[in-house]
């Protein structure tokens, strides 16, 4: 049985970005978005997978898990990245998935972020959403944000995370990190007592339910840029969610203040390169500008879509217009945009009449 530090070593050398250990299979690999056996490694039995495991748990991890049956945590190993765990139980016995996080937080140009969503860093206030399924890239967006207010700003930085992925250094910010189950009980809990904690800006890694995104919507009122992460597709279903997690006597009123404090909402997904030579994150960009909160606060979401099109001087684009502006660019191929788009016809249309790019 090989080393897990050995393995991950060479996962992150062959540019994975997750290392599956499952019973009766060879350490698997994801790279650019495909699934593939580490060579050269025998097929794991249970007990080999376990050992793996239990062999980077602290003690109390273990005992958690083992209570349970479900487990995140993060790990580093020197020289090589940082690790968010997740240990479970399933019919082969234990197994685990380990998402590499990159030990650099990369700037805005280098995932591609559009002018209009770097500038979100510079609100005063306010709620902004950036949503996708997992493995989109939902952390490294918002590590990027973070980092450039960290940079540029003089400012008390709060993240709430489970577990914590990037690592902050202070730079013109003074930068305060909590992992659920380590530093704080639960993301409520941490909200509950961030407003005397003296944050200027609170990260949220995950608003996971109705207390969490109540206490995420009061910050932003109070005057707190906050910014959360939903495992929602595009901007409609994002503020669908936040409102239908609300009991229907209360939604009407949570409509308006959700008019009010969203600020932006960034849906991504992640596409492989046409070249092959790693991925690249397709975003839409929604800016809640006057028509936009007319909208939410008169409960037409559906009708979101169109403000999204027709906002380019606000800094908006669509998922379709961005990936027709991918296409184009060479960066990905037409078949795959095809798959991802909203509408396929209109994504056809939008290559043939030429459309509006980031901005």
């Amino acid at each position: 049985m090989a080393e897990l530090t050995l393995v991950l070593t060479d996962a992150v050398k062959r540019g994975a970005s997750d290392i599956h250990l499952v019973a009766g299979k060879p350490p698997i690999i994801r790279v650019n978005g495909e699934i593939y056996p580490l060579e050269g490694l025998p097929a794991l039995n249970p007990d080999d997978t376990r050992s793996m495991i239990y062999s980077v748990l602290y003690e109390d991890q273990r005992a958690r898990f083992e209570k349970d049956w479900e487990l995140d945590c993060s790990l580093s190993v020197p020289n090589v990245s940082r690790f968010r765990i997740n240990v479970y139980n399933q019919r082969k016995g234990v197994g685990a998935v380990l998402r590499v996080i990159p030990s650099k937080i990369p700037t805005p140009q280098e995932i591609g972020l559009m002018p209009s969503v770097s500038k979100l860093c510079t609100l005063p206030h306010g709620l902004v959403l950036v949503t996708g399924p997992t493995g989109s890239g939902k952390s490294t967006t918002l590590a990027s944000l973070v980092e450039l207010i960290n940079q540029q700003q003089r400012k008390t930085i709060l993240t709430v995370e489970d577990p914590i992925e990037f690592v902050y250094e202070d730079k013109s910010s003074v930068v305060l990190q909590r992992e659920v189950g380590q530093q704080t009980r639960s993301f409520s809990e941490a909200l509950r007592h961030a407003m005397r904690q003296d944050p200027d800006v609170i990260l949220v890694g995950e608003m996971r339910d109705l207390e969490t995104i109540s206490l995420a919507i009061t910050a932003a009122e109070t005057g707190h840029l906050c910014f959360g992460t939903l495992h929602t597709q595009d901007a409609p279903t994002s503020v669908d969610r936040i409102i239908d997690v609300f009991p229907p006597h209360q939604q009407q009123q949570v409509r308006i203040q959700v008019s009010t404090v969203l600020k932006a909402v960034v849906s991504q997904t992640l596409m492989a390169r046409k070249d092959g030579n790693g991925r690249v994150a397709s975003r839409e960009v929604m800016i809640t500008t006057s028509a936009v909160g007319n909208l939410i606060r008169e409960g037409k979401t559906h009708m979101l879509y169109g403000a999204i099109e027709s906002g380019a001087k606000h800094g908006m684009i669509s998922m379709d217009q961005h990936l027709a502006f991918l296409v184009k660019q060479n960066l990905i191929s037409l078949e795959d945009a095809l798959a991802k788009a909203h509408d396929a016809a209109g994504l056809q249309n939008l290559l043939s009449l030429g459309g509006p790019g980031p901005s």
